[in-house]
Formats: structure tokens, C-alpha cells, sequence
């Protein structure tokens, strides 16, 4: 009787665990992030060192889960990045050398596809997939003389997140991020922070959120840009569950 006891309460955990929703949900969220710049970039494996200034960037995304074991629920995010500095090209750049100044303007779309390993009310884990689309527009301006190159291209990233609910209190903390390291190339975008729960009622979830988020763009020879990139400050932002 006991063993039969303990049977159903280890199935009806882990259905808990996989299947928390048992018809579609929708999510949205933003953020606004105060974002600090640091690196270099070039046309080739020599690169120019700039000085950027703290800009104020955003991003936003959408996710669809169900319930379906076998079919990846999918997350599309967009995050647009703009950083503005000076420099000294040593190396020229589209023919441009000297005291320079540069203005750095890029946005990523990520298409992930995901499973839920773990989901219910103390822990979520997903895993799976992202494909980023990354489209760039850098220039340089040093006298009269201007260089502008335009970067785009699609980056395979592997993507994890988790969240961990605090016992007793509308708190929980998170963690995700898309990575890729392969050859020359290293690439990581990772959040981490803390969520309180505005509202929660059978119609929709409203969390707040706040953290840190670094994006690192390791780049050799994308479209024939060559980068080592760190974008990295604070978040604050929402999450909208229906």
C-alpha cells in the first residue's frame, strides 16, 4: 500500500514538473539596459582599441509554450545595440587611419526552439537552440575621411535558461543565456537577476525584473568583421504571462 502511495506521488510530481501547462502560454517581456562598452574591432585579425561611452539600450521578446512533449516551444527576442567612442586607427579601417571617432549600431533577432526539462512552481529549466540573425553598421569618421562597414550573418548558439522560486515570498531568481564557442569565435549573451511577482491571477502574470547582462562578441572574420566586443550594466524590465 505504501510502495503504491509513493508511486502516484512521484508521477503526479514529475507530471507536475513537465507539463505545468496544460494549454498554450504566451510571454512577453522588455527590458531597458544600461549598457558599458569595451574592445576593439577591424577588418582583419589586427584590430583598433576605442573608447565608447554608457548608452542606453533595449530589448524585447515573445515565447509560446504548450504542452507537447516532442514539439520545442519557440522564443524570437530582439535587442539593439548602439555604443559611440574614440580611438586611434592604427590599423586602417575601410581606408581610414588616425584619431577617430566611431559609431557602432547593431540589433540581433534570436529564433530559439526549446524544451521544458523541469517546470513548475519552485524550478524551471529549458534547453535547446538559437539561431541569431545579426545585422551591423559600423563607421568611423577621422578628418574628412569617413569608413563604414555593413555586418551581417546568421550565429548557431546553444540556449539555457532557469528560474528558481523563493519558498513564502514573490521573489525568484534566473539565469539564461545563449553561447557559442567555436575556433576563433566565442559569443555569449547571459542574463542573471532577480523577479517579483506584480500580479498573479488565473488571467495573467505580471513579474518585475531586475539584473546584469553581458554580451560578448568574439567575432573572427563575420562578413569580414573581426571583433572582440563586451557589452555588459544593469537591466530593469517586465514579464507578461497570459
Amino acid at each position: 500500500m505504501k510502495k503504491r502511495i509513493l508511486a502516484a506521488a512521484v508521477a503526479t510530481m514529475l507530471s507536475t514538473t513537465v507539463y505545468a501547462d496544460t494549454i498554450l502560454g504566451v510571454y512577453l517581456g522588455g527590458s531597458v539596459w544600461q549598457t558599458n562598452t569595451s574592445g576593439s574591432f577591424g577588418e582583419s585579425s589586427q584590430q583598433n582599441s576605442f573608447s565608447f561611452d554608457d548608452e542606453t539600450n533595449g530589448s524585447f521578446y515573445a515565447a509560446l509554450e504548450h504542452p507537447l512533449p516532442f514539439i520545442p516551444n519557440i522564443k524570437i527576442s530582439r535587442t539593439d545595440l548602439t555604443a559611440e567612442g574614440e580611438g586611434t586607427l592604427d590599423i586602417a579601417f575601410d581606408g581610414v587611419t588616425g584619431e577617430a571617432t566611431t559609431e557602432f549600431d547593431t540589433n540581433y533577432t534570436d529564433y530559439t526552439l526549446y524544451y521544458e526539462l523541469f517546470d513548475n512552481d519552485l524550478i524551471s529549466i529549458d534547453f535547446g537552440l538559437t539561431a541569431r540573425d545579426i545585422d551591423a553598421d559600423i563607421a568611423v569618421a577621422s578628418g574628412s575621411d569617413e569608413g563604414e562597414l555593413n555586418v551581417s550573418g546568421i550565429i548557431p548558439m546553444l540556449y539555457l535558461a532557469t528560474e528558481i522560486g523563493l519558498p513564502a515570498t514573490s521573489f525568484n531568481i534566473f539565469a539564461n543565456g545563449n553561447f557559442l564557442a567555436i575556433d576563433d569565435n566565442t559569443v555569449h549573451d547571459v542574463q542573471i537577476g532577480i523577479g517579483y511577482e506584480l500580479l498573479d491571477n488565473i488571467a495573467v502574470d505580471v513579474d518585475i525584473t531586475l539584473g546584469y547582462r553581458s554580451v560578448r562578441l568574439e567575432l573572427d572574420d563575420l562578413d569580414d568583421f573581426t571583433s572582440d566586443l563586451e557589452f555588459e550594466g544593469v537591466f530593469l524590465g517586465a514579464v507578461v504571462h497570459f
